[in-house]
Parts: C-alpha cells; structure tokens; sequence
C-alpha cells in the first residue's frame, strides 16, 4: 500500500484510510470505548472492528458509497434517501444504550450553551446579529421534552454508506447514546433539506419537521466556531453558515 487518505484530522482526533482499513486515533478512550460498545449494539450495518490498540481503532471499510456530503452535491434516488431513513427508525426503535449521549444533552443546559454561543458569535463579529437572533428563534423550538432513542449523535451524510438503494453500513458511533431522535435526522439532512420528505418517508411517523430544522439550526449556532478553531471552513457553499442564511 503506497498511500494514505487523511480522512479527516484535527486537535482532538484523526482518521487515516490506508487500503480497505480505517485507522482512528483517538486520545479520549472513552469515545472510543463508546464507538465500539454502541456498534456491537446497533441493529444496523455498521463497520467490523479489526483490532484495537489504544489509541487506535482499526475496522474494515464498508462496500458502497455515501449519500454526499456536507457543502458537496448529493447523490442516490428517492428510495435510497428513504432506505437511510428506514435504517434510521430502526436504530431509534432499538433498545436504548445505558449511557447519554450527544443528542441527549438536557433541555436547560442546551438552552444555556445556545444562549452563550449565540452571544459570543455575534460578541467576536463571527456573524451578524440580524442572522442568529432569527436562527436563535427558531433553534429554540428543539428545546422542549422528548423521549429518548438510540441516537447515533453525529449521523452527517457522509457517515451513511449505501449500494444502490440498500444502506450497506454506518460509520463513527462516538457520540453515540440516549438522546432526541430528531437530532439524528436534522443532522443526516443538513444541508440537504431537499431531501427530507424522502427520508421522512421511509423513517415514518413522528417526524416534526419544524423540530427538525431547529436542530439544524441549533447544531448550526454550536458548530460554526468549533469548526473554525479545527481548522474547517463554516462559511464554504453549502455548509452551516448558508444553512443559517437559508432561514432568513
């Protein structure tokens, strides 16, 4: 093997593609302990782990492709769209996992961290003050009680494999745990609301679409300066910061 794909790196993690084999270096072994428990128990495809060597996680590559991904062009057919929204509802109908997870944060600490992100993007000039009061407005109507799935955490488009209509697996469960399944399918659409009556279709009921682009925005407000200090670019066509422009 004369190559090897950074998938993606920064300060707190990296991913490696070397051949058919993933290579995660992860410092926090808890995240990692979480990855590898949460795909031993999700009812859907997910990746085969190959060894573990802290702090390395090796699973095997999966056959298919993704749907897009965030600030790219998307791809597939209605049912495809559809079938990832059916592997979805089957892991949010799955027993729940004994932990917390990313999109289970309380209803009092999420409003909180909005709050105090929402004044500092607009406090450092991130972004205008018109643009995240009208986000910070619709963001609010994710903050309401819900009961809890199995939630993947951080299921963005490029984290669902598929092969023709067929999902073939999901890949990185670190935020993986108990938690609003709607945050699940605002992240798996964002960017890409276009296709959320396909996906809604084939996930079925329960599915408040209003719910979900508060969660889209919300994941947007709380991502924008993250992304930044990683060294990622919100402000790319396509990605958060035209997700916020879109609701104006």
């Amino acid at each position: 093997m004369d190559e090897v794909e950074v998938v993606v790196a920064h300060s707190q993690r990296a991913t490696l593609r070397v051949g058919d084999v993933f290579l995660k270096v992860d410092a926090d072994q808890t995240r990692v302990d979480v990855e590898v428990e949460a795909m031993s128990l999700a009812p859907v495809p997910t990746p085969e782990v190959l060894w573990r060597k802290p702090p390395v996680l090796a699973t095997a590559a999966l056959p298919g492709t993704t749907l897009g991904r965030l600030g790219g062009p998307a791809t597939g057919s209605p049912e495809a769209w559809a079938a990832a929204g059916a592997a979805i509802r089957k892991l949010h109908d799955a027993p729940l996992p004994p932990w917390p997870g990313r999109a289970g944060r309380s209803v009092d600490a999420l409003a909180q961290e909005l709050a105090d992100e929402c004044e500092a993007l607009v406090r450092n000039g991130v972004l205008p003050a018109r643009l995240v009061a009208r986000n910070r407005r619709v963001a609010e109507a994710a903050l309401r009680p819900w009961t809890a799935a199995f939630t993947h955490g951080d299921l963005q488009i490029a984290h669902v494999f598929v092969d023709g209509d067929e999902v073939t697996g999901i890949i990185d469960w670190s935020e993986a745990g108990q938690g609003d399944p709607l945050y699940d399918l605002a992240a798996f659409v964002l960017g890409h609301e276009e296709h959320l009556d396909d996906v809604a279709a084939g996930y079925g009921s329960d599915v408040d679409l209003d719910v979900i682009h508060a969660w889209s925005s919300l994941r947007s407000l709380l991502a924008v300066r993250p992304l930044i200090e990683q060294g990622f670019d919100p402000f790319a066509p396509g990605c958060e910061v035209d997700v916020l422009k879109s609701r104006m």
